[in-house]
C-alpha cells in the first residue's frame, strides 16, 4: 500500500504537470479508489496545495473557470468579439463540406452568418439546429440527453452518433485555452462529446474571444495543436508557437 505522504506527493506532481486533473485520472494513475482520492484532494485543498473543484483539482496558481453559466448570460458577454469571430468562421464553410458545429454561444453566433446551404451540418446544439433548419440547411442533430444550461446534447448516445461520422471541418467553443492544458470545459459529459467530435474532424477550429486564453476549466478535450484558433486581437504571439491563430478585426 502506498503511504499517504507518498500518495499526496504524487497527486501534487500530477496537478503540477497537467495543471488540471480529474478524480478518475488520479484514481487510475495511482490505482486508488475515487473516494480516497476525493479525501486526499480535500486535505490538499485545506492545506492550500491545490484547488479542489467539481470532479477534480487544479493548480493553485493561474485563472480557473470552474462552472458553466446560463446561455443568456454568456451571450451577453463579449458580443462584438463573438460576432466578428462568427462571421469570419462562417466564411470558411464551402459547398459540399460536411460540418460539425459544437453547442455554444460563439458557435451560435457563427450560425447567424452562414450562407452556404450546399454543405451538410451536424450539431449537438439544440438552438443551433433550429437556426440551421430555418436557413434551409440540411441539418443532423446528434441524439442523447439535453444539458439545459448550455442546450447541448450529451451522453453515450451522442458519442455513438458521432462515431460514424467523418467531418471535413468542425467548429468548437471552449471555456479555457492554456498551453499545457489545451482546450477545456467545466462539464465532463460535454467534454466527452467535444473530444469525440474533435477527433472526427479533418480540420478543427476553436472559436474563442481573448478572455478565454490563459484560462483553465476542469476537463480538457484537446491539445492546442489539434485545432486552429479563431479569435480577435490577442496582443501576444505565444500561442502561435503551438498552432495557427487567426486574429479577426472586431471594429
Amino acid at each position: 500500500m502506498m503511504i499517504i505522504e507518498e500518495r499526496l506527493a504524487k497527486i501534487l506532481q500530477m496537478v503540477d504537470e497537467k495543471r488540471v486533473v480529474t478524480v478518475l485520472e488520479l484514481s487510475e494513475a495511482l490505482k486508488i479508489s475515487e473516494s480516497t482520492i476525493r479525501r486526499d484532494l480535500t486535505t490538499l485543498d485545506n492545506n492550500r496545495k491545490l484547488r479542489k473543484v467539481h470532479g477534480g483539482a487544479t493548480a493553485i496558481n493561474g485563472s480557473f473557470a470552474a462552472a458553466d453559466h446560463d446561455v443568456q448570460l454568456r451571450e451577453d458577454h463579449h458580443r462584438n468579439e463573438k460576432q466578428a469571430i462568427g462571421k469570419y468562421s462562417a466564411g470558411l464553410i464551402e459547398k459540399h463540406d460536411f460540418v460539425y458545429i459544437d453547442a455554444g454561444t460563439t458557435t451560435e453566433a457563427m450560425v447567424d452568418f452562414i450562407t452556404e446551404t450546399g454543405a451538410v451540418y451536424v450539431t449537438n446544439g439544440m438552438v443551433i439546429a433550429t437556426k440551421l433548419v430555418k436557413k434551409g440547411c440540411r441539418t443532423i442533430i446528434v441524439g442523447g440527453e439535453i444539458k439545459p444550461i448550455t442546450d447541448a446534447v450529451v451522453g453515450s448516445e451522442a458519442l455513438n452518433s458521432l462515431s460514424k461520422y467523418n467531418f471535413s471541418k468542425g467548429f468548437f467553443g471552449t471555456n479555457g485555452i492554456e498551453v499545457k492544458v489545451g482546450y477545456s470545459t467545466p462539464d465532463p459529459t460535454e467534454a466527452q462529446v467535444k473530444r469525440a467530435a474533435f477527433d472526427r474532424c479533418k480540420v478543427a477550429y476553436v472559436l474563442a474571444d481573448p478572455t478565454k486564453f490563459n484560462l483553465t476549466a476542469p476537463v480538457s478535450f484537446g491539445n492546442l495543436e489539434q485545432a486552429e484558433i479563431i479569435t480577435t486581437r490577442l496582443g501576444s504571439e505565444s500561442y502561435k508557437k503551438y498552432t495557427k491563430v487567426w486574429e479577426v478585426d472586431c471594429t
